[in-house]
């Protein structure tokens, strides 16, 4: 009958030895330097053009507002203020008004495609509005 012992070894690595087999689960450790992240979909690596239109088809499919905000640092900071609850940054700009009434994937990239134009290197998000749930 095999036993199994796990041992925890450096950097976020543990290996489990079942008889003369090793299975080792490696940890991956997120790293802050030069690796922004702000919400759920920042985690994942970055998007194709087909998962970004498969992304904001859902999006219209479930009669959501399509918005897009930008920011040219997109980093919390307390430049200005350094009392509690303020932050810089906090707020992104809203690119033109929320697309209202839009039903085609392609109006919301082609907009994505004139913020990027006009602000080089900016960092672009696109939201979904519920104007239903209010959120």
């Amino acid at each position: 009958m095999a036993r199994a012992c796990v041992c925890s070894l450096a950097y976020g690595c543990s290996a489990v030895f079942v008889g003369r087999i090793v299975l080792v689960f490696v940890v991956q450790v997120w790293t802050p330097v030069n690796n922004l992240k702000f919400e759920t979909l920042s985690y994942l690596p970055p998007l194709t053009p087909d998962q970004v239109t498969s992304q904001i088809d859902y999006m219209l499919t479930n009669k959501w507002i399509p918005c897009l905000k930008f920011d040219l640092v997109a980093t919390i900071s307390r430049t200005n203020f350094q009392g509690s609850r303020y932050y810089d940054g906090r707020y992104w700009t809203l690119w033109k008004l929320p697309m209202f009434g839009c039903t085609d994937a392609s109006l919301v990239l082609r907009e994505i495609e004139e913020c990027k134009k006009a602000y080089l290197g900016a960092y672009i998000s696109v939201l979904g509005f519920d104007n239903v749930k209010q959120v």
